[in-house]
């Protein structure tokens, strides 16, 4: 069983009060869910208006899968126009750890 998880640190565009903030990450949290049926949340920041931390997890049987639907998501939050992407931690847990 491999366990991989990721955190994006988002700035976030023309955003000026915590309900717009909401209306930007809220759909960008359910199309990871949907997509990719990952579990994913806001997880820091959240009295920053401008930026915004979303973590997520994957369990996968097969490391290879687990490594494409972490390279997926990531692709996704970095090609949404109105986040900008300042970093990714990426952090992969097999049976031997």
């Amino acid at each position: 069983m491999y366990v991989g998880t990721l955190s994006f640190d988002l700035l976030l565009g023309d955003v000026r009060s915590l309900k717009e903030k909401r209306s930007v990450v809220r759909p960008i949290v359910a199309e990871l869910h949907r997509k990719f049926a990952v579990s994913v949340a806001e997880v820091g920041d959240q009295d920053l208006h401008r930026r915004a931390r979303i973590g997520l997890a994957v369990v996968s049987g097969d490391a290879g899968h687990l490594t494409d639907v972490m390279d997926r998501c990531e692709r996704l939050v970095a090609a949404r126009p109105e986040v900008e992407l300042l970093s990714v931690h990426r952090r992969l847990h097999g049976d031997d750890d």
